[in-house]
């Protein structure tokens, strides 16, 4: 069921409705419903999936239970080792078996040596990434102890399948989003109106930016023989707005949905393309991917505390399983080292933690020096995005290849151009509102501190009209990181 559909715009109400109706005196009903509600949206894609996140709920949760009696260290590794193989099992298996198999083959052919394996034709789950992080790092956690493993069957069955998050994050940590299944929710009208903004702003993300980019950027893509430099530069350009807007509007909606029940998910986007520098960039993009990879990942390697080797290592680690955890595709792994390259100057020289306030926080405009720095961050950024869009490392070469030949100061053609011209407006506007409330967890959040309510349902109609005469509702046109 996508964010974007009419069986959404159907079935959000019925439980809105149904959730503060007739579950509102009781926690068990509220999360049995939650529960309920999420298996509904998850196996409209595909029945089969719910047995994937039954299991792996099943397990983490007694896991969670097995950790909270046993004392023997021994023991207590072996638990956690039982829900890490099971949740990676699942991961590897429906995501990287095919992506293993033939590159074994592959390596035994340049040897001379032929080996006849069988592909599979697997289904991947959508969201299986995940959710299985989540859960994991439930287990992690309680092994740790730094999380009570909880004894209610229930709410841990809505932490693991809460349906506004469940396919596509922010993948939350138990710490933070369990807890809030303890608590009977009650409506709060100030809240539910936030969250209504931010799913507004999610959807223009959607509809009007994300899915008209992906149409330029798609037809240029995959005809990238046919045309000149500037053009593979304008459908770079194209697919740099599609990935944000794609991705970071999913991430509105859904932390807008939940705030509709009552729940707070973190911010996963912090309005990165406005980054002066990569190690920027990576603390405002994909904020609950970066901080678990930080968490359950590169802090235990060692971080940044071991000198020069073991710095550089880490940080190549870290990108690399990051670039692998996108997909079964060397192109995501060369994405992730690429993003290495343009992190390890900074963290060598000790200015990975320079720029964490807002750029020109309090001020209309940046300084000339911030500009800079914000257009080279972005330049290299959408470079980087040419490998993770590219089917294949031969692909990427070719289309760089291309724009750095003499045609890249020809003037841009393709069929559609008129189209084009009025995206290209359309994200010019996208900007500016993004600038204008970068100060805020979302764009649109600046808004309730506007005094004349009339001004701000005039904005509300003009974002309502710009979706639906500019909007692309192609419901085939799914979110980008569904795929991951």
């Amino acid at each position: 069921m996508l964010f974007n559909s009419i069986d959404f715009a159907i079935f959000l109400p019925i439980v809105f409705i149904l959730y503060w109706l007739a579950t509102s005196n009781s926690l068990k009903l509220q999360n049995f419903l939650i529960v309920a509600a999420s298996y509904l949206f998850y196996g409209w894609w595909d029945w089969r999936f719910l047995s994937l996140i039954m299991f792996s709920t099943i397990v983490d949760y007694s896991v969670g239970l097995g950790l909270l009696k046993q004392q023997n260290q021994t023991k207590r590794k072996i638990l956690l080792w039982i829900s890490i193989l099971v949740n990676l099992g699942f991961l590897g298996f429906f995501k990287y078996y095919n992506f293993f198999i033939d590159n074994f083959i592959s390596a035994f052919s340049f040897f001379g040596t032929e080996i006849k394996s069988n592909s599979l034709n697997i289904i991947l789950p959508v969201g299986i990434s995940f959710y299985t992080f989540q859960t994991l790092s439930y287990s992690v956690d309680v092994y740790k102890k730094k999380l009570e493993p909880t004894k209610d069957f229930i709410a841990f069955s809505a932490f693991v399948s809460f349906f506004p998050q469940l396919v596509a994050g922010p993948i939350e940590r138990a710490t933070h989003l369990l807890p809030q299944f303890y608590k009977k929710r009650t409506f709060d009208y100030s809240q539910a109106i936030n969250g209504m903004r931010q799913i507004l702003w999610g959807l223009f993300k959607k509809i009007v930016i994300a899915d008209n980019c992906a149409e330029y950027a798609n037809l240029i893509f995959n005809n990238s023989a046919d045309y000149s430099g500037s053009t593979l530069v304008l459908g770079a350009l194209f697919f740099t707005f599609q990935i944000y807007c794609d991705f970071s509007g999913y991430s509105d909606i859904a932390i807008g949905t939940s705030r509709l029940f009552g729940f707070d998910l973190m911010q996963n986007f912090n309005f990165p393309y406005f980054s002066r520098d990569i190690a920027e960039f990576w603390r405002r993009w994909h904020i609950s991917l970066s901080t678990w990879f930080r968490d359950y990942l590169y802090i235990p390697l060692g971080g940044s505390r071991g000198g020069t080797w073991m710095k550089a290592r880490n940080t190549f680690i870290i990108f690399i399983v990051s670039g692998f955890w996108h997909g079964a595709n060397w192109t995501f792994v060369i994405w992730g080292a690429l993003n290495a390259i343009y992190f390890l100057p900074l963290l060598l020289t000790n200015n990975n933690r320079n720029n964490l306030e807002t750029v020109a926080q309090g001020k209309l405009f940046p300084s000339l020096k911030e500009f800079s720095f914000m257009l080279l961050t972005f330049w290299l950024t959408v470079f980087a995005w040419i490998f993770f869009r590219a089917e294949n490392i031969g692909h990427a070469y070719s289309y760089i290849s291309e724009i750095l030949s003499k045609s890249l100061f020809e003037i841009p053609k393709f069929s559609g151009m008129r189209g084009a011209l009025i995206t290209i407006i359309l994200i010019g506007i996208f900007i500016l509102i993004e600038w204008q409330g970068r100060e805020y967890k979302f764009a649109l959040e600046n808004i309730k501190s506007i005094r004349l309510r009339s001004i701000r349902w005039i904005s509300y109609i003009i974002i309502l009209l710009a979706i639906y005469f500019y909007g692309n509702f192609d419901e085939t046109v799914e979110f980008i990181y569904f795929q991951f």
